[in-house]
């Protein structure tokens, strides 16, 4: 008789931050100490099955979760984190959660499916001159031109990164992505307008193109990120044709509000590209950023409304598959990755998470079952061999 699979704590740990919970939440909800919990998640005692299915409602996972063997850790190196650097632990922690939990549902779906093969060229630089063509490069390579970005997270997608959006998490986090054989992309959806989530997409492209392998998140990297996302949304060659004249000395406001809903990137990134390459001085670039503060446009600026969300659709797309594939509804097909709906719900679009699945319209990135594959393969072969 084999003896049961050891429950692993890391797992406990991350279906708990995945909520936000605290040892203390979880304590709570089983009338035990905090300390108790703490031994469960680092493995110093074994809990009763009581106690892991009590844990496993909380979590919203099956019981089945905390004895799954986790996919190869992310390094360091591998997870580009972009922050605020005064964001708090506890928040970081959460954020980290969910991209993990993302990462293995997005693993679970590759037993079955077959995703857009990873398709992000990668490039050593040096200087900002580099970086600019980098990202030009990019944007020739993706055969995109040098004109306005119709939709970035279609871009990422169709170049096999996953994008997703997590909810509940401050502002204090912005994005972060994972440079692994599956590129993962994560953008906060709290409170943030298509155009910034637009840069925050084109910020965590740069760095899976210009540093894999390295560590990041300081002044520099970041900077390098933002550069390289500046130049990949507004080419510098069509930029400087495009940016409105001076009238006089003043900046065309007029001319920026049209330029930002064709370009669809905010008025901020606008003047701080302008000033980057000498169109604006110093002193125009601070009067264009104290009138948008004063004009209460600091964080939401006037034409947000104006520039249509982008809404991830390769995982969507993929589970919508699956489930047709099974033949399974949402809760049940939740149940092969060993969590609730309502889980993996979270990184759905909201046409598939509510039960109306056949509602959604199919999207074009060659998402194939990977039975459909090897019988293709197959008959190739046999074809062959006659």
């Amino acid at each position: 008789m084999s003896e049961p699979a050891a429950v692993l704590g890391a797992n406990i740990r991350l279906a708990r931050l995945f909520h936000g919970l605290t040892l203390e939440d979880v304590a709570a909800r089983l009338d035990k100490s905090r300390q108790y919990v703490h031994k469960i998640e680092t493995e110093q005692i074994v809990p009763p099955s009581e106690t892991l299915a009590a844990i496993a409602e909380l979590t919203q996972v099956e019981p089945a979760f905390f004895v799954a063997p986790a996919p190869t850790p992310v390094a360091e190196e591998q997870c580009h984190f972009r922050k605020h650097f005064t964001t708090r632990s506890a928040i970081k922690h959460v954020a980290l959660a969910k991209g993990e939990m993302f990462r293995r549902l997005v693993a679970g779906l590759e037993e079955q499916l077959e995703l857009p093969a990873p398709n992000i060229p990668q490039y050593d630089v040096s200087s900002l001159v580099e970086i600019e063509r980098a990202a030009e490069a990019c944007r020739a390579y993706w055969g995109l031109g040098f004109g306005p970005i119709q939709n970035m997270v279609r871009v990422a997608e169709l170049a096999g990164a996953v994008v997703t959006s997590f909810k509940g998490v401050s502002r204090e986090v912005d994005a972060y992505s994972i440079s692994a054989a599956r590129p993962i992309i994560v953008v906060n959806s709290e409170g943030a307008s298509a155009c910034r989530q637009r840069f925050d997409i084109a910020h965590e492209l740069g760095h899976l193109v210009l540093h894999v392998g390295l560590a990041t998140g300081d002044r520099k990297t970041e900077g390098e990120a933002n550069r390289f996302a500046g130049a990949f949304l507004l080419p510098r060659s069509s930029f400087v044709k495009e940016f409105p004249r001076l009238r006089g000395s003043y900046l065309n406001w007029q001319g920026l509000s049209e330029m930002k809903l064709r370009w669809k990137v905010s008025k901020a990134a606008l003047l701080y590209r302008a000033r980057q390459l000498g169109l604006i001085s110093e002193d125009q670039y601070r009067t264009g950023v104290i009138r948008l503060n004063r004009g209460g446009e600091a964080k939401v600026e006037r034409e947000d409304a104006m520039v249509a969300q982008e809404i991830p659709e390769l995982f969507t797309q993929a589970v919508r598959l699956g489930m047709e594939h099974q033949r399974m509804n949402l809760e049940a097909y939740s149940r092969l990755f060993c969590v609730k709906k309502s889980v993996l719900a979270e990184f759905l679009a909201e046409s598939l998470a509510s039960p109306a699945p056949n509602e959604i319209p199919p999207v074009e990135n060659n998402v194939i079952f990977l039975a459909e594959r090897r019988q293709i393969v197959g008959s190739e072969v046999a074809r062959r061999r006659c």
